[in-house]
């Protein structure tokens, strides 16, 4: 996300109004230059796709995509050419690839998938739907999701102070002068009120991550407890409660709530409480693990002038504010179902989009965006090194669209509106619906 003002290196860019286009990015990648070739575009139900993924290279080559077709293997929709035009445009604007999948109709899972460009520049094959990538700040809506879960099960509560749900060992305190844990709430730290430093801007983690030292360092280890006291030695950007400062140090710290509460991992407690009754089987929080599962494409960074294939890293740099793998299906399988209710009893669905204490900016995990046409869709977006993705569904949940980019950040956040618009308004107004097809992967 993109906050009004320039962001640090490698911190995750709030935008200024949560009713505009909406940036999350994990680390700091730069856009890829727009490529040259127009790029092939096919909207159509989704279908298992199984392709050979090359080794990963150090550098990777100029695209290659092939000739527009512009097929629609599907009953055509006049909303689909707004679709398929705004995913061209982000295309042109840098990235390889890109592709959304919209669901309509809650546990109908009826669906239309459309993709531009290309997955990988070496093979120059599509992304398919089934593929996995890396969701980024996505990861914090699940977060947030548990913990109002543990607030309705009456083990916390929002008003609680964050340091009294710690791990043993976990600092609530820093060298930074206000950097203290005591005086921050849990619901500051959903709604990023809590003014803690960013970690991923801490000048040395930054470089490291996203900048010269990313290809030295991709492969590097984090705990939670490291990062934290990363954020800890700086002093707080604002005193708690007083504004809104986006900051992957608070969900960080969330995760270590969660494991403080229930005695178990973060992402133990995901699985068990969301992945598992949801069924979301192609969702997973891989730790260490640098391999994305099969199937998957390519994602790629601009380090200084090269691209880079970023497909490969240590996401524990990430932890409980980005590291979450996944597929468009299962993304719109889970706002689907969170939306409409399943997850949240009323009072937390309530909080959970409640943004009094953002101005309007940011809910408790979860935002609202107003589009051109008057509806008003919740959701969630995240970068992380060469992956850029954004969910947005009705406030009801029987409607829910994501799109995915194989590059960090956003290069045009118009042109990313403009695939939400496509799906919510532009289809809206034909009357159309997607054609029914097999469950989304």
């Amino acid at each position: 996300m993109r906050p009004p003002h320039p962001a640090p290196a490698g911190g995750l860019r709030p935008a200024g109004r949560r009713r505009a286009a909406v940036r999350t990015g994990l680390l700091a990648a730069l856009a890829l230059t727009a490529c040259t070739a127009r790029p092939d575009a096919t909207l159509s139900p989704p279908a298992a796709i199984a392709h050979r993924q090359p080794t990963a290279g150090t550098t990777a080559p100029a695209p290659r995509h092939p000739a527009d077709d512009g097929t629609v293997s599907a009953p055509r929709d006049p909303a689909d050419d707004a679709t398929l035009s705004a995913l061209r445009r982000l295309v042109a604007d840098g990235a390889p690839g890109a592709a959304s999948l919209t669901t309509r109709g809650g546990g109908d899972f009826a669906t239309r998938f459309a993709t531009a460009g290309v997955a990988d520049l070496h093979s120059g094959r599509r992304i398919g739907p089934q593929d996995h990538f890396r969701a980024g700040s996505i990861t914090k809506t699940l977060v947030a999701t548990v913990i109002l879960q543990l607030v309705a099960e009456g083990r916390l509560t929002l008003h609680d102070s964050a340091a009294a749900h710690l791990p043993p060992g976990v600092p609530a305190r820093g060298k930074g002068k206000g950097s203290d844990l005591r005086r921050v709430t849990i619901r500051q730290l959903l709604d990023h009120t809590s003014g803690l430093f960013n970690y991923t801007a801490d000048p040395r983690l930054s470089r490291q991550l996203s900048g010269a030292g990313f290809g030295a360092h991709r492969y590097d280890s984090h705990t939670p407890g490291e990062l934290l006291r990363i954020a800890l030695d700086h002093p707080p950007v604002a005193a708690p409660g007083t504004r809104f400062a986006y900051s992957n140090t608070n969900y960080l710290v969330l995760g270590l709530v969660i494991e403080a509460v229930t005695r178990h991992p973060y992402d133990a407690e995901i699985r068990r409480r969301i992945l598992v009754p949801a069924g979301l089987g192609h969702t997973s929080f891989p730790g260490t693990d640098s391999v994305l599962p099969e199937p998957h494409g390519r994602g790629y960074a601009r380090i200084g002038h090269r691209r880079v294939d970023a497909t490969s890293l240590d996401p524990s740099r990430a932890g409980a504010a980005g590291e979450m793998i996944t597929t468009l299906g299962d993304l719109n399988r889970f706002f689907s179902a969170l939306l409409g209710g399943e997850f949240l009893a009323p009072r937390q669905m309530a909080e959970i989009r409640s943004e009094k204490g953002t101005g309007g900016t940011y809910g408790l995990g979860l935002y609202a965006t107003a589009l051109p046409c008057g509806i008003t869709v919740w959701g969630h977006d995240g970068d992380i090194n060469g992956s850029y993705t954004r969910t947005a569904g009705t406030a009801d949940g029987r409607q829910v669209v994501s799109y995915r980019i194989n590059t960090a950040p956003l290069p045009d956040p118009a042109h990313g509106t403009a695939v939400l618009t496509a799906e919510f308004c532009a289809r809206r107004q034909t009357g159309g619906r997607p054609a029914p097809g097999p469950p989304a992967p």
